[in-house]
């Protein structure tokens, strides 16, 4: 099935649409996230992107909004980086190379940013992880995530 391609950066007027789209990805496999609070998931949104340095990309098909990146620019002694922190493709368009496309378009608009790399975090026992690596990402030896609960 051919879509009707575009890339945008997205601003604070896409959230609706943005937490449409992430709450669809999340909440089934593999992940089984609860978004059933929208105002928690509106405030997540808020934290991730739309703020300092933020650089957020939407995939749509036509005017419907299909796919989004939420993450920032960083500045880094070894250059500046795009951070994803969070990059999802609507349920019934995976698996169809539509995320592979918006990745491709992603690197092209930060590569004509002067950015130098792409930085995110997946869990390895997911599906995400073999779609970066196929995507060119390489693990990193040496980073590792760390948390402490406090509870």
């Amino acid at each position: 099935m051919q879509i009707n391609e575009q890339f945008r950066v997205l601003d604070e007027s896409f959230l609706p649409r943005i937490a449409e789209v992430f709450a669809a990805a999340f909440s089934g496999e593999p992940w089984h996230d609860d978004w059933s609070d929208r105002e928690q998931l509106a405030l997540y949104i808020k934290d991730i992107g739309f703020c300092f340095n933020s650089l957020d990309y939407g995939f749509f098909d036509g005017d419907k909004l299909i796919a989004v990146s939420l993450g920032s620019v960083r500045h880094w002694w070894e250059g500046t980086d795009y951070i994803i922190e969070e990059l999802c493709v609507s349920p019934e368009y995976q698996g169809r190379g539509v995320g592979s496309r918006f990745m491709q378009l992603i690197e092209a608009d930060v590569k004509s940013r002067s950015i130098c790399g792409i930085f995110l975090q997946t869990n390895n026992d997911k599906p995400s992880y073999s779609f970066y690596k196929r995507n060119g990402f390489k693990d990193l030896d040496r980073h590792v995530s760390l948390y402490k609960p406090l509870s």
